[in-house]
Formats: C-alpha cells, sequence, structure tokens
C-alpha cells in the first residue's frame, strides 16, 4: 500500500520580494551625479591648470566671501580661540593652501607673536589676495605645489590644510611632503571634503575629490601621520557628524 503513495512535491524557491532585493544606495546614486570628477579623467597638468584658473579667476576672488557666507571662517576662528587646535608653543607654522588668507588670520590672532607664518599656495592671484587682505608684516609668501615643497627637511613645528589636499592628483604625494617637513612631534590641522551629501556639492563647485574618513586615516598614518584628535566646529556638528573632516594630526 505504501508504494502507491507519491513523494512529496517540492515547492519551488521563491524569489525574493521586491523590498527585500538591494537597491541602489540613493546617496550613492547621487554623489555619483553631483561629484565633480574632472581630477580623474584629465592629466594631472591638466588638472592642475584647472584649479589655477579657477582659483586665480574670479570664483577665487570671492573665496573669502563665499567662506564667511559658508560660516567656515567663524567657526574655524571658534576652533582656534577655544584652543580645540592649540597653537601655543609653534614657533614655525606652515600655512598650506593659504587661499585669502582665512587660516592665516587665525594663526597671526592666536598664535605666538613670535611664531614664523609661511604661507603657500598654487596660486600667486590667491597669495595676493593673501597678503593685502592680512596687511601683516610678519608672513613670508612662497608660491609653491604641495606635492613638491620647497623646504627642507622638519622645518616646521606646526602645520595647516584647509581644504587643499582634495586638489591633489595624488593625495598620497602631499601628505607625504607635510610629514616630510614637520618635525618629530610637530601637529597639523587638517580640513578635507568628505564623501557626504554637501561634500558632493563642495566638489562640484571647487571640481575637488572627496575623502572616505577611514580610508583618509589609514593613508596618513601609514606615513607617520597619526590622527590624534577629530575636531568639529561644534557639538551639532558632531551630532550630525557634519562639517567635513576636521582634525588634528601628529607626527610620530
Amino acid at each position: 500500500m505504501l508504494s502507491n503513495l507519491r513523494p512529496p512535491r517540492q515547492r519551488p524557491e521563491r524569489s525574493a520580494p521586491p523590498h527585500d532585493r538591494k537597491k541602489p544606495v540613493p546617496l550613492a546614486a547621487f554623489k555619483r551625479l553631483v561629484q565633480d570628477d574632472t581630477i580623474l579623467r584629465v592629466s594631472p597638468d591638466e588638472y592642475l591648470a584647472k584649479v589655477k584658473n579657477v582659483y586665480g579667476g574670479p570664483q577665487g576672488a570671492l573665496l573669502a566671501v563665499s567662506s564667511m557666507l559658508s560660516l567656515h571662517i567663524p567657526l574655524g576662528e571658534r576652533i582656534f580661540r577655544k584652543r580645540m587646535f592649540n597653537l601655543a608653543g609653534m614657533k614655525s607654522v606652515l600655512d598650506v593652501g593659504s587661499g585669502a588668507g582665512q587660516i592665516a588670520k587665525h594663526l597671526l590672532k592666536y598664535g605666538d607673536p613670535d611664531a614664523q607664518v609661511t604661507c603657500i599656495d598654487l596660486s600667486q592671484p590667491m597669495l595676493r589676495r593673501a597678503r593685502n587682505r592680512l596687511n601683516h608684516e610678519r608672513p613670508a609668501y612662497v608660491t609653491a605645489d604641495l606635492s613638491c615643497l620647497p623646504f627642507a627637511d622638519e622645518s616646521f613645528d606646526g602645520v595647516t590644510c584647509g581644504y587643499v589636499i582634495e586638489h591633489l592628483p595624488d593625495p598620497k604625494a602631499g601628505l607625504s611632503e607635510l610629514a616630510r617637513v614637520m618635525r618629530p612631534g610637530a601637529r597639523m590641522f587638517l580640513l578635507a571634503t568628505e564623501d557626504s551629501f554637501s561634500g558632493a556639492w563642495t566638489s562640484r563647485l571647487w571640481c575637488c575629490r572627496t575623502f572616505n574618513r577611514q580610508e583618509l586615516m589609514r593613508l596618513c598614518e601609514s606615513l607617520g601621520l597619526r590622527w590624534k584628535n577629530e575636531l568639529w566646529f561644534t557639538g551639532l556638528h558632531r551630532a550630525m557628524r557634519a562639517g567635513g573632516i576636521c582634525v588634528e594630526i601628529e607626527k610620530s
């Protein structure tokens, strides 16, 4: 009798319901759409020429105004005023990508009065704007490429680098140069554009790349640049993980 029984029919495997299938991440799709990819499409020389054109022209002329409207100037000043990045004791400070002198102004105001401040920028027009805006006899102004700095090894005990490495065709080369000119124990204040919603718009506006926070940290630490403290403009920025990458780095 049992021989007449049919084996149970196996139910066909059901495909995953539509809501379980992987969908493109909206933010990732948005970033691909908005983020500027010039740095990936052209040669390093062509890209550097593009950067010089952007910052040497009308857009660069409005840099100080846009930094004030975006609150980067007052929020950046707060970091130095509150000693979140403490300039005390630094006697030789390199300001990389001085632009219109936004960070250099904080160095002169909150650093030691006898500290030597050296402002560098790839763009000569931007350095002229920094000189005119600061109107101060202490800084030295040098036109230089971060990938090949014209300074001896271990020249500086302090570095500020605000939104510069995202303009480098090879960020590792620029960070290596900073590590070379920093003395052991020297500290750096680094600002960089993060791969976030707002970072994508920054990339489009200023023709730059963005960085993943963890990947940038690993790159720095492979060069002996230890992330000492993650900094935030305000408590709200910390809570919302907003404001981009802002970090205090120490050379080992």
